[in-house]
């Protein structure tokens, strides 16, 4: 461990995969080509659903959120991975190490909440149709989707604040990707069994609870779905379903594994394996699940690139 004089560091060090140096060549070319992908991806999808009309709707609404917050998602972290495993300087300063904490956390909590507001509307949608355009009407989404976001900006000033004022007597050296909250925490000297339990406590209520009512949802949906008589109608419910659920597993299934368990008893290497694919392969995937699996976006996509060559 690297030591200095001051418990806070003006930077730190990131070691990354600094035990495996045969896979940093080969995550910086995967990184090169898929940040660029996610951002292409998710800038369309959020082109398609403002200049179609007919994605003009709470669905897409939504859909338009998670798209934004999955750019800032990579783009808070994937930069400083390239910068870092492109050069011989492995570091990040103090300030930066912050923001990216502030970021990356703000992103994930938001998401977890938005998540399951995507899952309860697609349960109004399908279980309450007739009330839909009542229930899920502009005014409704905006302030849902205002909360989802200061309920993800709540659990990251709190969480993230609380810390970065851990001491960390002296030690500078993270052995990550960057900087996450279970691995600052478990970085930290001095007695950290409140900060672990909070943490856990905290995440229960980001993860877990959002988790319990997206299946809760789907169940109800599920259910609604067998009775409807038309093939046709189950296949397009099932098939605007499915694109959610194999999102929300994407992201749920490694975020849990990473933070309801105490940081002190994450693996060596778990961190960096979960944090490039919460962090880089969810949002990448996301706008392509959704494009591949809706034929609204499909088309809407369609008319988009054949406009574009015709106004040429």
């Amino acid at each position: 461990m690297a030591l200095i004089n001051e418990s806070h560091p003006k930077e730190f060090i990131l070691l990354g995969f600094a035990n495996h140096p045969w896979v940093q060549l080969p995550l910086f070319i995967v990184l090169l080509i898929t940040y660029p992908m996610a951002l292409l991806g998710n800038i369309t999808i959020i082109l398609v659903s403002k200049l179609d009309p007919r994605l003009h709707s709470p669905m897409y609404f939504f859909l338009t959120n998670l798209s934004f917050l999955d750019m800032c998602y990579t783009t808070s972290v994937v930069p400083q991975m390239l910068f870092n495993l492109g050069s011989s300087k492995k570091t990040i300063s103090y300030m930066g190490c912050a923001i990216q904490l502030y970021t990356f956390s703000i992103m994930g909590g938001t998401e977890c909440l938005l998540l399951a507001l995507m899952s309860f509307d697609r349960y109004v949608a399908i279980c309450r149709p007739l009330h839909y355009p009542l229930i899920m009407n502009q005014h409704i989404c905006i302030l849902l989707a205002s909360v989802v976001w200061l309920g993800g900006m709540a659990y990251a000033f709190s969480e993230a604040t609380i810390t970065l004022q851990l001491p960390l007597c002296g030690v500078n050296t993270l052995d990550h990707l960057l900087c996450e909250i279970p691995v600052l925490i478990k970085t930290a000297c001095g007695e950290k069994g409140a900060n672990e339990l909070m943490l856990s406590v905290v995440c229960i209520f980001m993860l877990a609870v959002p988790l319990c009512l997206i299946l809760a949802s789907y169940a109800s949906i599920g259910h609604a779905v067998f009775k409807i008589k038309s093939s046709e109608g189950r296949k397009k419910a099932f098939g605007t379903c499915s694109s959610h659920l194999i999102v929300v597993f994407l992201f749920y299934g490694p975020a849990i594994s990473m933070y309801i368990q105490p940081p002190s008893t994450i693996s060596k290497d778990q961190p960096k394996f979960m944090a490039l694919f919460y962090g880089v392969v969810t949002p990448t995937l996301n706008p392509f699940i959704y494009t591949l699996r809706n034929k609204d976006v499909k088309g809407a996509i369609c008319n988009l690139i054949r406009s574009i060559f015709r106004s040429k």
